[in-house]
């Protein structure tokens, strides 16, 4: 048992990039089917204290499905109740509204990780809370839900790489209407 307890330790040691590499890896040698390994990373993710640095909101979609994406994500900082609200437009790119999704989130976390580096800042000294309306991105980069498809297995594993730099993370699921007041559609 106490082999387990130092295995363990050593593992919530590990950064969150580093603990995805290692459950993919026993993912690969031992057959764990995914899904466990996802659930297992998001179990040791970074303790985020009660209010974070940042507040991210998302949404994406597209028009038709598949079809032109589109996207907008607001970016709040706490300590100065400074907010930005940035459009996207994927242009006449074919995409799912759950690819729209996901490039919206990728996009506003690297608009943020850019931002704290012009102020001359480290994200791995702060937190970020992420919140959407997408049930599929949310429960995915949580691994609650498998990320069957290889174009969402990428853009999870990307969320997972951005959310990696940050002390600490959360990912809350919200209403619609809660995304709606914020970015205005």
């Amino acid at each position: 048992m106490e082999k387990v307890e130092e295995i363990l330790q050593a593992i919530a040691s590990l950064t969150p990039n580093e603990r995805r590499r290692l459950f993919e890896r026993l993912s690969e040698e031992f057959g764990v089917p995914a899904p466990a390994m996802e659930g297992s990373w998001a179990n040791f993710s970074p303790h985020l204290r009660e209010e974070p640095d940042y507040l991210l909101i998302f949404d994406g979609g597209s028009y038709g499905n598949p079809g032109p994406g589109y996207g907008s994500y607001a970016l709040l900082r706490r300590s100065d109740g400074y907010k930005r609200i940035i459009r996207l437009d994927f242009g006449n790119r074919e995409m799912t509204n759950n690819e729209a999704e996901y490039d919206t989130l990728i996009a506003g976390l690297e608009d943020l990780l850019s931002q704290i580096a012009e102020e001359g800042r480290e994200a791995k000294d702060l937190t970020v809370e992420v919140r959407g309306d997408s049930r599929l991105v949310i429960n995915q980069v949580k691994g609650k839900w498998h990320a069957r498809d290889e174009r969402m297995r990428a853009r999870r594993n990307r969320v997972w790489e951005l959310l990696g730099q940050f002390a600490g993370c959360r990912l809350t699921l919200q209403p619609r209407e809660e995304s709606v007041k914020v970015l205005g559609h």
